[in-house]
């Protein structure tokens, strides 16, 4: 009986211990090459990123400097509008005769047939008065 108990029992599977070992070297080289991949992955992923926020500080930086350049650029643009203005009613001015007049007798100091040219000089009379002064302390410090 005990034989035929034996017999009813199934066989033991017999494991080749070679063919694991060859699965675990394999195993042992995927997952080392498979970690130097994910390694290179991550180094080149992390380039990019840096890549990346160098590239997006050097564009504030130029939005920064553009948007004051414009500001620069409107500002000249309105006091060249403002000068423009100004010749075109110089312009206007001009083209009267009373206003060709008024350039002749302020600027070149020239007078009409009925007219009597006075001219006052101010700039003279402050240098005079400058001079006396010099001129007295000087006469003071040789005295004493």
């Amino acid at each position: 009986m005990f034989r035929y108990k034996q017999e009813q029992r199934q066989p033991k599977r017999v494991i080749n211990t070679e063919s694991k070992k060859q699965k675990e070297k394999k195993m042992t080289k995927t997952s080392s090459s498979g970690g130097f991949y994910y390694s290179f992955l991550t180094v080149i992923l992390l380039l990019c990123l840096f890549q990346i926020t160098i590239s997006a500080v050097l564009n504030i930086s130029k939005i920064v400097s553009y948007k004051a350049k414009i500001v620069q650029i409107t500002k000249t643009r309105n006091a060249a509008k403002a000068l423009n203005e100004q010749l075109q009613d110089n312009i206007k001015n001009f083209s009267n005769v009373a206003g060709l007049e008024a350039i002749a007798r302020n600027n070149l100091k020239m007078s009409s047939e009925d007219e009597v040219l006075v001219i006052i000089n101010t700039k003279q009379e402050d240098e005079k008065n400058e001079k006396d002064a010099v001129f007295k302390l000087l006469k003071l410090t040789k005295h004493d």
